[in-house]
C-alpha cells in the first residue's frame, strides 16, 4: 500500500534501517574496508569489471566503455567542486562525441557527513540501470541534500530516485541495495583504490597514470602520446573542456 507521497509503508520502515546501517558502515566504508583485497591484482588504470571484491558492481563509465581516450575520476557527491565541474565532464564526453569517456570511481572525504550515503544511493540507483542520471541528480541537487538531516535525506533520495526512473524504478530495493553488503564493498573498494593512489582531494583526474593538476594556480602538465600539454593556471569551466579535448588529440595523433 502507498501513501500520499507515493512511497510504500515497507519502504519507509526500509528507509529508517538504511539509516541505521549506513551509519555504523560510515567508518569502515571510508576506512577502506578491504584488508583482504589483493590491489596489486588490479590495473587501477583500465575499467575494471565487477567481482568478488567490489560486491560485483563494475566501474561506472560515462561515454563509451570503447571510446579510444579514458580518464579516470575521483569524486565524492558532497564535494561542491565535484558539483560545479560534473556538467563540465558531461559537456567534453558529448562534444567529443564518442573519443573520449570517464571512468568515475568514489572517493570520500570524512568530513562529509552525507558523503556516504550519498554514494550509497548513486550505487543503488545504478543496480537498477540507473547510475548517470542518478549521480547527475545528487550533484545538480547538492546544496538541497548535503546538510540534510537521516531522515530528510532519506526522503530526498527517495524522491530522486522517482524522478531519475520516471516512476518505473522499485524504491523498495533501492533502500534495501543502499544499504547492502555489495554497495558497501564497492564503495570501499573504490576507497580501496584512491588511498593507494595517495588521492589527496577531489575531484581528481588521471590519464595515462598521470594526474592532471587541472586546479594548480602554477599550472601543471600532462604528456601523452609523447606530447606534452601544459597550463600556467588554474582550468575551470569551459577551459576545462579544453583542456579535455587537447588531452583527447593528443591521444589520437
Amino acid at each position: 500500500m502507498k501513501n500520499k507521497m507515493g512511497f510504500s509503508v515497507v519502504g519507509v520502515i526500509i528507509g529508517i534501517l538504511v539509516v541505521a546501517l549506513i551509519g555504523v558502515a560510515a567508518y569502515f566504508v571510508i576506512d577502506g574496508n578491504n584488508k583482504a583485497t589483493d590491489f596489486n591484482s588490479y590495473d587501477f588504470y583500465s575499467i575494471i569489471p565487477g567481482n568478488k571484491d567490489n560486491g560485483g558492481i563494475g566501474d561506472h563509465v560515462k561515454g563509451s566503455e570503447t571510446a579510444p581516450v579514458l580518464i579516470f575520476e575521483y569524486a565524492d557527491y558532497q564535494c561542491p567542486g565535484c558539483a560545479s565541474i560534473n556538467t563540465k565532464v558531461n559537456k567534453a564526453i558529448e562534444e567529443l562525441d564518442g573519443k573520449l569517456a570517464v571512468v568515475y570511481r568514489s572517493y570520500l572525504l570524512s568530513y562529509h557527513k552525507n558523503g556516504t550515503a550519498a554514494a550509497s544511493a548513486a550505487e543503488a540507483a545504478g543496480l537498477q540501470g540507473y547510475w548517470k542520471p542518478y549521480a547527475d541528480k545528487l550533484f545538480a541537487e547538492q546544496a538541497e541534500w548535503e546538510y540534510a538531516s537521516a531522515s530528510d535525506r532519506t526522503a530526498l533520495f527517495d524522491k530522486y530516485f522517482l524522478e531519475v526512473t520516471d516512476g518505473k524504478g522499485d524504491v523498495d530495493k533501492f533502500n534495501e541495495d543502499m544499504a547492502s553488503e555489495a554497495v558497501s564493498k564497492k564503495i570501499s573498494f573504490d576507497m580501496g583504490i584512491g588511498n593507494r593512489m595517495n588521492i589527496e582531494g577531489t575531484p581528481a583526474f588521471y590519464v595515462d597514470g598521470q594526474l592532471i593538476d587541472w586546479g594548480s594556480k602554477e599550472g601543471s602538465s600532462v604528456t601523452v602520446n609523447g606530447k606534452t600539454i601544459t597550463w600556467t593556471e588554474a582550468k575551470g569551466g569551459d577551459d576545462f573542456v579544453q583542456l579535455l579535448k587537447d588531452i583527447v588529440e593528443a591521444k589520437s595523433q
